[in-house]
């Protein structure tokens, strides 16, 4: 699958994301490259890339957050990152989330501070290495879809459909037309969205 090109550049594709810190809990991280603040960047969907790197390794996989796991929710993630020229990843954010007890809502405090640490700390594992017919190596901003299954009735496949974005390029487009995403792109949209969803689920926060 080919390439899409953004109008985006990295910087835009950065905000706070949380990292999980062993001594003071979930922290709220921001990894951002200066040096490839203004380099436009490609966007590929989730499996797209395979034309241009091939996995270096294994891929890691999230743990279950501390603390979280008694309660035995599925949970998934849409986890944008930068696959970077030397084939590490970067600019993690969090795109969509789900649990099967409250959808896309925050079931208790810190619940997706916490899952969304575990999955960039497994990400932040993944190393990709540039295959030669493709050329001098880009920068390309990707996603992966991460899950946490812990019941037995759940199918893996339904549980990745919740959080799956099929056209990356496309969903980031609808966050342009519908928020300047050069004004901390999602950092404000997914606020906003939070604070409709806390709304009409009548829980203020």
């Amino acid at each position: 699958m080919p390439l899409m090109q953004a109008t985006f550049v990295a910087a835009a594709l950065v905000v706070a994301t949380p990292t999980a810190n062993p001594q003071s809990g979930p922290v709220a991280a921001t990894e951002t490259d200066p040096a490839m603040a203004m380099i436009p960047i490609d966007v590929a969907n989730e499996g797209g890339i395979r034309d241009r790197w091939a996995l270096d390794g294994d891929l890691a996989l999230p743990v279950y957050p501390d603390g979280y796991a008694q309660a035995k929710r599925d949970v998934c993630l849409a986890l944008g990152y930068t696959i970077n020229p030397d084939g590490t990843t970067s600019n993690f954010r969090v795109l969509q989330q789900w649990n099967s007890e409250t959808g896309g809502l925050e079931p208790v405090d810190g619940f997706w501070s916490a899952f969304a640490g575990a999955g960039v700390d497994a990400v932040r594992q993944w190393k990709f290495t540039p295959r030669a017919e493709a050329g001098e190596p880009k920068p390309v901003f990707t996603v992966a879809t991460v899950t946490w299954k812990t019941r037995a009735d759940t199918w893996p496949n339904e549980l990745r459909d919740r959080c799956t974005i099929d056209n990356l390029a496309a969903f980031l487009q609808r966050y342009q037309q519908r928020y300047d995403l050069n004004d901390h792109l999602f950092e404000r949209a997914q606020r906003r969205n939070e604070d409709l969803h806390q709304f009409l689920a009548g829980t203020p926060h």
